[in-house]
């Protein structure tokens, strides 16, 4: 990757928070970054937006009955035009893509995510959901296809930047535990029985980062913190009893390292995402992020406490997913995105997230994930199940 060959990008959920941070530090590099292809799920503007500023090869929608209209906002630019899954597919398997940068939220991800590794494509993991569903499966795809598989959340590419070289895993590095931090989210001072009444505008007010509503609700239950907890599990080859979460609520420490040797690496930052995102764009260089410098001493301090798993359950229930094995973990993640959407909708309280996905888990047996099929099939059957436990709850009250 020299300057006569910029590094050629697709960008999936190129309109979300990582999407547009993405686009944010390429900006700033025009000489090393070259952007082939867009995607968005619908918001038609936004997207049209960005491809008059980067003039992406291909634009694609991924609601399918928003396709003539992403058309007509781009009729007068020679922008290819899809839809659907098979146009993100395509995006991210395109031979002239160096990049993908996987920021897709939550299952729609998987498949266009394997698009990419299956073509042996350098993959930037921000969609966690895809290798939580998917786990082993996902990470034997990325060896067999010699895919680059680099993460973009803040505490796995911290882990990442602490290892001693890339892609080893904990076992041969000396590695005694990796200390996952956690922001606490907006509620981490809340008292139980006031959970129960709060909204999903209290929920999406994240204290440090500025996230899409599915997220920021998952960091405000902890279910965020429990789906990194898996993830951490397989891309660093380690288990829940080798993973510690540490509530820090300044957001300053992303994550940390432990080694035999009694020593503890960690990587500091503030909660910018575009520091992860240039880290995996340029490494194993290091480039300009437009992240201002950290001023230590006006930080002054450091605080750290254990997450309360009373009152939120959600990094219980992930610890226990990944023990079970399995697609318990796509059951979990199916369950919890249909508990997120009924709360953001009204639906349901903020407590009932964590209840509904801890029942799904006990209700559904998991099985062996023998293919992405199996695990679609068990993401459908999750979903339906939550979906009508829903329907259940909504008569009887």
């Amino acid at each position: 990757m020299g300057e006569t060959s910029p590094q050629t990008l697709t960008i999936l959920g190129a309109t979300g928070s990582i999407g547009t941070s993405t686009l944010d530090v390429v900006a700033r590099h025009p000489d090393r970054f070259h952007v082939h292809a867009l995607s968005a799920h619908a918001n038609v503007e936004g997207l049209a937006d960005l491809c008059r500023r980067f003039r992406p090869q291909l634009a694609v929608i991924s609601d399918p009955s928003r396709e003539q209209a992403l058309r007509e906002a781009l009729s007068d630019l020679a922008i290819t035009v899809l839809s659907g899954e098979s146009g993100l597919c395509e995006a991210a398997s395109a031979e002239v893509v160096d990049t993908v940068m996987a920021s897709i939220v939550g299952a729609a991800g998987l498949t266009p995510t394997m698009a990419a590794i299956e073509q042996g494509k350098r993959v930037l993991l921000a969609n966690k959901e895809a290798l939580v569903m998917s786990g082993g499966l996902f990470m034997e795809a990325v060896e067999r296809h010699g895919a680059t598989l680099l993460p973009i959340d803040s505490e796995h590419n911290a882990i990442f930047q602490c290892l001693p070289r890339a892609g080893a895993g904990v076992r041969e590095s000396g590695v005694t535990r990796i200390l996952l931090t956690a922001s606490g989210g907006p509620f981490r001072t809340t008292p139980a029985l006031e959970l129960e009444n709060v909204g999903p505008n209290q929920a999406c007010a994240h204290p440090n980062w500025a996230m899409g509503r599915k997220i920021s609700v998952d960091s405000a239950t902890l279910m965020n913190k429990g789906l990194e907890l898996i993830e951490a599990c397989w891309l660093f080859g380690t288990t829940p009893e080798h993973v510690q979460v540490h509530v820090h609520p300044e957001s300053i420490i992303h994550s940390m390292v432990e080694y035999r040797d009694g020593s503890v690496l960690a990587q500091l930052a503030s909660p910018d995402m575009r520091t992860p995102i240039a880290n995996a764009l340029a490494w194993p260089e290091r480039i300009d992020a437009g992240v201002a410098p950290l001023d230590l001493f006006e930080l002054a301090s450091f605080h750290f406490e254990r997450p309360d798993l009373e009152r939120f359950p959600a990094l219980r229930l992930a610890a226990e997913a990944f023990r079970a094995g399995g697609t318990a973990p796509a059951i979990l993640n199916a369950a919890n995105e249909v508990a997120v959407d009924a709360f953001l909708s009204g639906r349901i309280g903020f407590t009932r997230i964590s209840g509904l996905v801890e029942e799904a888990l006990a209700a559904l047996t998991p099985h062996p994930v023998d293919g992405i099929e199996a695990v679609m099939a068990c993401d459908t059957r999750a979903r339906e199940w939550a979906m009508n436990r829903l329907n259940t709850m909504e008569i009887s009250s």
